[in-house]
């Protein structure tokens, strides 16, 4: 491929330029502050306020810590996770950074418009934003299946249409099915996961092994993706209770989580030494497997799940992880033509079904007994004549419908990344920063080069 076809001089600053002042336009138009956040409707915070509204009342005083891990989470989380490569560590960060930044504005129009807008406005405050970050979430998730592969316009392109489909399908699920998917085993992983397999099915490069020597790490940058992999391990029971209802639903998903990753952790390193010749740890699994524990806790969190429950559900989640890894990721790639650089159907795919169907059976089991009065908390459609046997229904119905979406948003928009205007490297270019980035050291290494070739003519011409 020519200089010319992945130049982004003038590709990426007319992109993200008409990008932006697109949303600016929206925002300015569509969205205002919510009851919490606007000035004219300020609860007051000293004595002479008239409003029996105190500070402590507003979301912000409860969201805002949850929101602060989540963002973590998104930006330096998945951001440093994705460092392994030996040569794109300034893509994996600064794409991510790119298009987390865009997809967190794109998602709360989206979700505003789909979550309904109160006089015409989209209101905006603490809780759009968590949701916003969730969005984000996803997009950042496929990510990781075309990761070296893709131009920063083609993930761009791939953000305005999965934050889109990411809108509808959690409408369809959460607003019109009544489905219970607090940490969004379905809605944020398994969709992400999915809609991202079948985008680089649709890419797959069959000359891929030219990039191959680059397509792998090395010690250091390893080490760069343990610390994305410590950050989300961290602020993953933030993540999975952010959005749950105050009081003993959050409190539950957060124990829940944090049982469910430290048994995900313990069943991960058994498996990776367990699965190798030698014994010897595999960092691939620890990086990723140890967190699929928090994926699989997602839907079903927030329920009377229990700890021992939680820790069971998190074990099966760091078995099949490394699983995967170890053996289905191969075959997907030689039978199913499926590229998947950083293994996002062995931490987000497989772990958020193995959600989806814990949801769905620990909704099916629950009774007013066990709930007692949080029952309606966790199960607001319960109360009003819905069957616990139909809930546990609808939550598979919910996945179904997850992976239908996903699937052939997937296929649709991988046709369309498959323009060449977009920029994309060539297969000899894949997994390489200096594409797409200054990186420091190679002019250097270029006139090193260049050097080189001018002794060895000039050297032959001597003999000669």
């Amino acid at each position: 491929m020519t200089e010319t076809a992945t130049n982004m001089r003038l590709k990426l600053p007319i992109t993200c330029f008409i990008l932006e002042i697109i949303l600016i336009i929206l925002f300015g138009v569509l969205v205002e502050y919510d009851h919490d956040t606007g000035a004219s409707k300020d609860h007051g915070h000293g004595n002479n306020s008239s409003s029996t509204h105190s500070a402590y009342e507003n979301e912000f005083y409860y969201r805002y810590p949850s929101f602060q891990d989540v963002h973590v989470m998104i930006f330096i989380g998945f951001g440093f996770l994705m460092t392994f490569l030996q040569r794109y560590g300034f893509s994996s960060v600064g794409f991510n950074f790119l298009i987390a930044a865009f997809s967190l504005q794109w998602a709360t129009l989206m979700q505003g418009f789909f979550h309904g807008m109160k006089g015409g406005k989209i209101h905006v405050g603490v809780l759009s934003m968590i949701n916003a970050d969730f969005c984000t979430g996803s997009v950042l998730i496929s990510f990781g299946a075309v990761l070296g592969k893709t131009s920063p316009i083609q993930l761009l392109i791939m953000a305005i249409f999965e934050v889109t489909l990411f809108a509808v399908n959690e409408y369809i699920l959460v607003t019109i099915l009544g489905t219970r998917d607090a940490g969004g085993s379905m809605t944020i992983h398994t969709f992400g996961a999915y809609f991202g397999l079948m985008v680089t099915r649709i890419l797959y490069r069959p000359h891929l092994d030219k990039s191959k020597h680059k397509n792998s790490s090395v010690y250091h940058s390893d080490l760069f993706a343990m610390i994305g992999t410590l950050y989300l391990w961290m602020f993953w029971p933030s993540f999975n209770s952010a959005i749950t209802e105050h009081g003993a639903p959050q409190h539950r998903t957060a124990l829940n989580t944090y049982y469910s990753l430290a048994a995900c952790t313990m069943s991960t390193y058994a498996m990776s030494a367990l699965t190798a010749h030698d014994g010897k740890l595999d960092m691939v699994h620890i990086q990723n497997a140890a967190l699929a524990g928090g994926v699989a806790a997602g839907t079903a969190g927030e329920m009377m799940l229990t700890p021992s429950g939680s820790m069971i559900v998190g074990f099966l989640a760091g078995v099949i992880s490394v699983l995967g890894f170890k053996y289905l990721s191969p075959i997907l790639e030689e039978k199913l033509k499926i590229q998947d650089t950083c293994g996002i159907h062995n931490l987000h795919g497989m772990p958020g079904v193995l959600g989806a169907i814990v949801g769905a059976v620990t909704s099916a089991l629950a009774t007013k007994d066990v709930y007692g009065e949080g029952f309606k908390d966790v199960f607001p459609d319960l109360e009003e004549g819905r069957t616990s046997s139909m809930q546990g229904s609808i939550q598979a119905i919910s996945l179904a419908i997850t992976l239908g979406i996903a699937l052939l948003g997937g296929l649709i928009v991988g046709f369309i990344l498959k323009l060449p205007v977009f920029g994309a490297p060539d297969d000899a270019s894949c997994f390489e920063d200096s594409i797409y980035w200054e990186v420091p050291g190679e002019e250097e290494k270029s006139h090193d080069n260049e050097l080189a070739a001018v002794m060895t003519e000039e050297s032959e011409k001597l003999n000669s």
